[in-house]
């Protein structure tokens, strides 16, 4: 695993992002982890996060791209954020893009989007916190293929929690993959954190709760 993915993971657990118990889901699951990006309050976590998503967007679909869309609300902050971390780590300017809940009707940035504009030709990465039954992006990915002849490149998120998607069968990441055709990547896995937490953070109770929510709830 690489050194900034256990960084990543030890950052989520300091910022009280990632949280061990017992949690029930929107999807009605009772989950032993639970992650919420809206705990990154601080200046230093947002610039952290950002660096966290720039690196593994670099590693995953390199620098070719043009704009980072996030969708309102949790991804704008994560939209903007990462951008100045591509500016400062790679000395690339990428625009950031969000969607705004209710269209703005008046003032020369009128209309449902926020920040950059989309144009014709632009390469797109979507950047999410977390992804678990994939609504969210089908309700992105109309607004932004439909506001220029885009490309997306992908979808980012931070973590990806293996679980089977609304079709039962195979993960919530691989359902988008399959319905958009663009892939999907994250910092780190649920697999990754429970590596590097198992014995220390995650106890062999917690363990066996995480074990048997997967056996019930995780991709085969």
């Amino acid at each position: 695993m690489e050194e900034y993915k256990r960084q990543f993971i030890d950052f989520m657990v300091e910022s009280k992002v990632l949280k061990f118990g017992e949690f029930t889901l929107k999807s009605g699951r009772k989950s032993p982890f639970f992650m919420n990006a809206g705990a990154y309050v601080t200046g230093s976590q947002l610039k952290r996060l950002g660096e966290f998503y720039a690196r593994a967007i670099h590693d995953n679909f390199g620098l070719d791209f043009d704009v980072l869309f996030g969708p309102a609300y949790k991804g704008i902050p994560l939209a903007v954020s990462c951008a100045i971390a591509f500016h400062d780590l790679y000395g690339k300017e990428v625009r950031y893009c969000s969607n705004r809940k209710e269209a703005k009707d008046h003032g020369a940035d009128k209309g449902n989007l926020l920040g950059s504009e989309l144009r014709d030709g632009d390469r797109v990465v979507m950047i999410e916190d977390v992804t678990t039954s994939g609504k969210s992006i089908d309700e992105t990915y109309p607004i932004v293929t439909g506001a220029a002849a885009v490309e997306v490149k992908g979808l980012i998120v931070s973590l990806n929690r293996m679980e089977v998607g609304k079709g039962g069968k195979v993960s919530a990441q691989e359902e988008i993959q399959e319905r958009y055709g663009f892939p999907v990547a994250s910092i780190v896995t649920m697999a990754e954190v429970v590596e590097a937490l198992n014995g220390t953070v995650i106890t062999p109770e917690l363990k066996a709760a995480i074990d048997e929510y997967y056996e019930k709830y995780g991709v085969k």
